[in-house]
């Protein structure tokens, strides 16, 4: 059971990123405007500490979160998908004219139970 998933298209777009620019990370930061977008780097490039959360790993790439926007989240099933428009923010899939997004959805009580507990 895993709090987070990727659409195909997406996922397409994080194995071509993966061929291009090798190891890759997600993070989630949950600041405001595109900083509340998932946005993805070339592994090193991030710095992360003691308050970021691993969500889970898609793609064999890892997703991190904020410890404080995880609070926020933490009752929900994440999933990454791929929509056409440049963000603003500096993760590896706009200069494709494209930005990763999130769709979420509560998670049931046997996840909420699983993950949460």
């Amino acid at each position: 059971m895993q709090r987070i998933a990727i659409t195909k298209a997406a996922a397409e777009i994080v194995n071509q990123l993966k061929e291009q620019y090798g190891p890759l990370i997600f993070h989630q930061s949950g600041g405001c405007c595109d900083g509340s977008s998932p946005m993805i780097f070339e592994e090193g490039d991030m710095y992360l500490d003691e308050s970021d959360t691993l969500l889970g790993t898609i793609e064999d790439v890892n997703f991190y979160m904020n410890q404080d926007q995880f609070e926020y989240w933490k009752h929900t099933h994440l999933t990454v998908d791929i929509t056409k428009g440049r963000g603003s923010s500096f993760s590896l899939e706009i200069p494709l004219g494209l930005r990763f997004i999130i769709h979420s959805r509560l998670l049931t009580e046997e996840e909420n139970t699983a993950l949460n507990l």
